[in-house]
């Protein structure tokens, strides 16, 4: 009695294993893994953002627009589907960066506090635009003002290299002088020389 039993556990045990065995196979080998493809925003204004700079956060966050963009430190920050996105300009192209990668200056404020500074700083701009004394910029004005400075900074660099030139022109004279002064004296040495052997085989003669 307890061989028969026995046995016929085994057989149960054995065809359990080989219906989880298949089970198995059906859902590993059967159904296709699915692939996740993460890919950036495609974010684009029409029309370049206010930034204001509340003085809670130190930074300048874009108003009057359904995004969540910051500038700081001649870059662009985007919080855009529960992550943030990073660009050199407003209109992207964004790659996305790890929450520990951004300015420490953003890094302490949650996205609502952000919100919240944003909000009550443009209320404050809308109130009173025409004396309203805080920090703003839009980048149109501000890529204005980077073609200025890269203009000033071209005509600087015109200046450094006329002087460079004058001072190596001034130098390679100053050379030739030298080699010019160097020549003639190995000359005189020279003919010196000369006239000292001339004299010499003259009077032995």
């Amino acid at each position: 009695m307890n061989k028969t039993v026995l046995l016929f556990a085994v057989t149960v045990i054995t065809a359990t294993s080989t219906a989880l065995a298949e089970v198995n196979v059906n859902l590993n080998v059967g159904v296709p893994v699915p692939r996740v493809v993460v890919s950036s925003p495609s974010v684009h204004f029409d029309v370049a953002p206010l930034f204001v700079a509340p003085s809670r956060l130190g930074f300048y966050v874009g108003v009057d627009t359904p995004y969540d963009i910051i500038y700081d430190s001649n870059q662009y920050y985007l919080y855009y589907g529960n992550s943030w996105h990073n660009s050199r300009h407003h209109n992207g192209p964004w790659v996305e960066m790890p929450f520990r990668n951004l300015p420490p200056a953003i890094r302490k404020h949650r996205v609502e506090q952000i919100r919240s500074y944003r909000d009550r700083e443009h209320r404050v701009y809308r109130n009173d635009r025409n004396n309203y004394r805080g920090r703003q910029f839009r980048p149109d004005h501000e890529r204005k003002e980077e073609l200025k400075q890269e203009h000033r900074r071209d005509k600087e660099g015109i200046k450094n290299e006329r002087r460079r030139d004058r001072v190596e022109s001034k130098d390679e004279r100053r050379h030739d002088r030298e080699e010019i002064k160097d020549n003639r004296r190995r000359d005189k040495e020279e003919q010196k020389d000369e006239r000292r052997d001339g004299r010499q085989h003259g009077g032995r003669d």
